[in-house]
C-alpha cells in the first residue's frame, strides 16, 4: 500500500488533490482512500489531506503517521509544520519550489529524496490562478508512476468540468515533463 500526506494552505486544492488521485486510481482498478484534517481552519490555514492507494481492500481508517510520499503544495508551511514527521526513511518529498533541492535539503534538514517542481509557475502560467494541486499532481505521478495524463483525463474533466478541465490537465502534463528527484 502506498500512503501519501498532502501538505498545503485552506483554498489550495490539498483535499482536492488527494480525492482526484484516489479517483484516478480507482479507475485504474485499485483501491483508494482519501480524507482531510482539519478543524474549523480558514481559508489560508494549514491542511492535511491523506492518501491509500492499494492493489489490495483497505482496511485500515486512521491518520497516516508514517507515509511513503509527503507531498506540499505550499511551501511556507514548512515553516510552521514538520512536513517529514514520521516519513519513512525510504520516503519522497515532493516539494512546490523554484529553490534547487540542495537549498531546501540543508535549510529543514530534510534527509530523505527530494523532488521539485515550480508549481507556482506552472499555476500562474497556465490556470492563471495560484492553486498548485493539479500541478504537483503531475509531479507525483511523473517521480511515482502513479498515472499518465490519460489516467487522471477523466476525473480532472468530471471535477473541473469541460472549460477547466483540459487546462487542469495542461497543468499537469507540463509538471509531469519538469518534475525533479534527486537523492
Amino acid at each position: 500500500m502506498l500512503e501519501i500526506r498532502f501538505h498545503g494552505r485552506g483554498g489550495q486544492g490539498a483535499v482536492t488533490s488527494a480525492e482526484l488521485m484516489a479517483q484516478t486510481a480507482v479507475g485504474m482498478g485499485k483501491y483508494a482512500q482519501a480524507f482531510p484534517s482539519f478543524g474549523p481552519e480558514r481559508r489560508g490555514a494549514p491542511v492535511t489531506a491523506f492518501l491509500r492507494i492499494s492493489d489490495q481492500p483497505i482496511r485500515v481508517r486512521e491518520k497516516i503517521y508514517e507515509p511513503d510520499v509527503v507531498i506540499v503544495l505550499d511551501p511556507t508551511v514548512m515553516s510552521v509544520t514538520k512536513v517529514d514527521a514520521g516519513l519513512k526513511k525510504e520516503g519522497v518529498l515532493i516539494i512546490n519550489t523554484s529553490h534547487p533541492v540542495e537549498t531546501v535539503r540543508r535549510q529543514f534538514n530534510f534527509t530523505q529524496k527530494i523532488a521539485t517542481i515550480d508549481a507556482m509557475a506552472i499555476a500562474l502560467e497556465i490556470l492563471k490562478v495560484p492553486i498548485t494541486n493539479t500541478v504537483m499532481l503531475g509531479a507525483f505521478s511523473k517521480v511515482l508512476g502513479q498515472a499518465t495524463p490519460d489516467d487522471v483525463r477523466g476525473p480532472f474533466t468530471h471535477r473541473f468540468g469541460s472549460a477547466l478541465g483540459p487546462k487542469n490537465l495542461a497543468a499537469f502534463e507540463k509538471a509531469y515533463a519538469e518534475a525533479k528527484m534527486e537523492g
